[in-house]
């Protein structure tokens, strides 16, 4: 191998090795910034194949993806001077991908640690003027839309990033909070189920009162009538006799007797004093009672 067969391949390996330098390729899901001796010189790259100055111009990459902010958990004051644990998180993507590099000198973390203290200003705001009650409620999320908003406003002009979303995943009181918190709930509850207990027994008695009422009165209704038919039956019964007696009055008699015999020696301790010749045995001396 001569000395120009060399050359040629060592001019081959340095044009390959300027290449593979000089070219990059952004994709779809980055964002890229061009520095020039370590100075800003481009920021904004569609997806597609790029070159550039080899040793004298460097890229930096970064993920256009929806990233996120996992703060740790906070400790605020809200307006009943009660102290709460805010755990909160946030999504935001890079929208400006030059000023993002500017305000965080390329480190990742410095956005992180940026955000998370933006986010943690304004729940503190937010939540210094609301009670308990409001920051778990419904209207909590009135409130993180508006934090988002006035957060998205911020980050947009200073860093570069669009807040998509910011949200509490809890909130918690601290031990030496939560026990007074729970002794004033449970006060509350028995105070709730004592008066649920009032307004049961005072319906009860109402319902008893009312039954008690009812009772008498079925009973009034029930006695009246009662002695309606009772009186119907014995008037009844008397027409009976008196019809019987107007057919046959001496079978009548008879059956009388009998009667007043079967009454009369009932009981084997009894004594009847008459006279032999009494009317009471007429129809036992004789059948046809002459």
């Amino acid at each position: 191998m001569n000395n120009r067969t060399l050359a040629i391949i060592a001019v081959v390996l340095v044009g390959i090795l300027l290449i593979s330098s000089s070219a990059f390729v952004v994709k779809e899901t980055e964002k890229a910034v061009l520095l020039r001796f370590g100075e800003l010189v481009r920021s904004y790259y569609e997806p597609g194949l790029y070159f550039k100055i080899p040793f004298a111009e460097k890229l930096r990459k970064f993920d256009a993806r929806i990233q996120t902010v996992d703060s740790s958990p906070v400790r605020m004051l809200n307006s009943e001077n009660k102290f709460m644990m805010v755990d909160s998180y946030a999504k935001y993507r890079i929208s400006d991908v030059g000023k993002f590099y500017t305000a965080t000198r390329g480190d990742e973390r410095n956005a992180v640690r940026l955000l998370s203290e933006q986010i943690n200003d304004r729940l503190r705001n937010q939540f210094g003027v609301r009670d308990l009650h409001e920051v778990v409620s419904g209207e909590r999320d009135e409130l993180m839309s508006e934090i988002t908003k006035n957060l998205n406003q911020v980050a947009q002009k200073n860093l570069g990033v669009e807040v998509i979303d910011v949200r509490v995943k809890r909130i918690d009181l601290p031990p030496e909070v939560s026990e007074s918190v729970f002794q004033r709930m449970r006060a509350g509850r028995e105070l709730e189920a004592r008066d649920h207990r009032a307004k049961g027994e005072e319906a009860s008695e109402r319902i008893r009162a009312n039954a008690d009422r009812q009772k008498v009165v079925i009973e009034s209704e029930a006695y009246r009538q009662a002695e309606e038919l009772r009186g119907a039956g014995d008037a009844e019964a008397a027409a009976i006799y008196a019809a019987a007696y107007n057919k046959n009055p001496e079978f009548y008699r008879f059956t009388r007797s009998l009667q007043a015999y079967k009454e009369s020696f009932k009981s084997k301790s009894d004594m009847l004093l008459v006279e032999p010749d009494s009317e009471f045995f007429r129809y036992l001396k004789d059948p046809k009672g002459q």
